[in-house]
């Protein structure tokens, strides 16, 4: 599906330690845009749309009047990234799980869909799933 003029997504995510943070999601794979890190953030690249704004907990603070979330012990959502393929899943979730992440749910295999979850540091839930194209159209 082709749209004309795609919207940006920017996930803004709060995180204890900026640097630790950058570090695992960098054994992910993951690149950053050095226009947009600082000291208090950092712009994870996902793709040409799709951005994550890592932010230090009191910058973080700066944007919203409610109370942060304990990502410890809460969960605030679920971050879902594609994969293009079942092997990429489990590739990327091992590697999340091998840089300091933990389990979050079990894999699970639907046949047309395939997904597995972790935590990464902060407590942020991240599903990494591929669809079968085929499902999609």
């Amino acid at each position: 599906m082709s749209v004309p003029n795609p919207r940006k997504l920017f996930v803004n995510l709060a995180v204890r330690d900026l640097k630790r943070s950058m570090d695992f999601f960098a054994a992910l794979g993951f690149t950053f845009n050095p226009k947009f890190t600082n000291e208090q953030a950092a712009c994870m690249v996902l793709s040409e749309e799709g951005f994550v704004m890592l932010l230090t907990e009191p910058y973080f603070k700066t944007f919203t009047q409610r109370a942060v979330c304990d990502t410890r012990t809460q969960t605030e959502g679920l971050f879902a990234l594609s994969c293009s393929s079942r092997a990429e899943v489990d590739e990327l979730v091992k590697k999340a799980l091998a840089a300091g992440g933990t389990h979050a749910m079990p894999p699970q295999d639907h046949g047309f869909m395939y997904g597995w979850s972790f935590y990464d540091l902060d407590g942020h839930h991240w599903e990494v799933m591929w669809m079968d194209p085929a499902a999609v159209g």
